[in-house]
């Protein structure tokens, strides 16, 4: 499989809904739980309105299933993410806030992607979630669990 990456556009945003859906389908039978679950999912339509023209999330296409009309092909992974600013003493760090892929060599394709886009940029760090695929991808990095030692207070009731 030979990948290309790039940066997301808002054009993409429907298929990038597609491709969860897709996955919530091989995920959850049921159509209702998997309603429920897209409502909160990470990968909503205000999540992707709000990542998406910031520039710092990526798609990751398999080219060898472009079409002769195209230079892309079919989509196999994702990642929104943005920067923060003098957070937990750092200058720069980026912010992964999801990542979703349907091949392994996408996952480690985009992950490798973070951490080089942020060394380019001089950024100190890269938050990746703390989920089994990407920590799978990420220990030839060095990475170790971030403990900041701050306390979370919910503003919304529960």
């Amino acid at each position: 499989m030979s990948l290309y990456c790039r940066v997301i556009q808002l054009s993409d945003l429907s298929e990038i809904s597609q491709f969860e859906q897709e996955k919530l389908v091989q995920n959850i039978a049921d159509e209702n739980e998997r309603t429920f679950h897209s409502w909160s999912a990470r990968w909503r339509p205000e999540a992707l309105e709000h990542y998406l023209p910031m520039g710092w999330s990526f798609l990751a296409r398999d080219t060898e299933t472009a079409s002769p009309h195209s230079t892309e092909g079919t989509l196999v992974g994702y990642f929104l993410a943005q920067p923060f600013l003098f957070m937990d003493s750092q200058t720069q760090t980026l912010w992964v806030e999801h990542l979703n892929y349907s091949t392994l060599q996408a996952r480690d394709e985009l992950c490798d992607l973070a951490q080089r886009l942020s060394r380019e940029k001089h950024f100190q760090r890269v938050l990746f979630p703390n989920v089994p695929g990407i920590a799978n991808s990420i220990t030839t990095m060095k990475s170790e669990s971030w403990q900041p030692s701050v306390f979370s207070v919910k503003t919304t009731k529960s």
